[in-house]
């Protein structure tokens, strides 16, 4: 039996808020429109970027959100050029906990609204580029809570619906969970409020990063 834990990457694995909130200004700036306040664009964390500025530019054409994906993009890749980007650390005891599932036999994987540049960026920036055996991105997949990233990701780690977890921090993932028929953690210290992520799914929600391991079966 292959049991596989999948993880979300903003708000889950790391704490990326503040160069997200920054690439997203400056791409709204680059097409001449005001930024989003810092708390709409939190929310948006875990959408792929054409959904996340359908959401932040409602009244936009498809043209303008394509347009706002493309900069954000770029913003992102200049910053990290310039040097300009801030530490996105890991949230503390997460490595541990990673360590530890690895070894009571979980087979694990992420599932992220990022590019695969994004993706690989941050793994290798902690070490974690061989933690993972199943790698889901915007890049290839329909934007969450649409569940093709985890049923691709179960796919390739040969797990059933009824032996897979899902773990994230918005109701994007929670609803995806829940979409692709798994169990679906949340976590309290990312983007949406426990209440949000029961709302959407969640079968619960982890307070803590230690208390993670224990709920990840019922």
């Amino acid at each position: 039996m292959t049991r596989l834990a999948v993880f979300d990457c903003d708000g889950t694995l790391v704490d990326s808020q503040a160069n997200i909130v920054t690439a997203m200004e400056l791409a709204f700036r680059a097409s001449g429109l005001v930024p989003p306040a810092r708390a709409a664009t939190r929310r948006i964390v875990g959408l792929s970027l054409v959904e996340a500025m359908q959401v932040l530019q409602p009244t936009g054409d498809d043209a303008t959100h394509r347009r706002l994906a493309a900069g954000y993009k770029a913003a992102f890749h200049q910053l990290r050029i310039d040097g300009a980007l801030a530490e996105e650390p890991l949230f503390e005891g997460i490595a541990a906990v990673i360590d530890s599932l690895g070894a009571e036999g979980w087979v694990l994987g992420v599932a992220t609204g990022k590019s695969d540049r994004g993706l690989a960026h941050i793994l290798a920036a902690h070490g974690l580029d061989d933690a993972f055996v199943t790698l889901q991105t915007a890049d290839r997949h329909p934007s969450k809570p649409d569940p093709a990233m985890l049923m691709a990701a179960m796919a390739e780690a040969g797990a059933a619906p009824g032996e897979t977890v899902m773990i994230g921090d918005t109701s994007f993932d929670m609803a995806m969970g829940r979409a692709a028929g798994v169990r679906s953690v949340g976590v309290a210290w990312g983007y949406h409020a426990p209440h949000e992520l029961v709302a959407a799914g969640a079968d619960v929600v982890a307070e803590t990063v230690a208390a993670l391991p224990r709920l990840m079966t019922a």
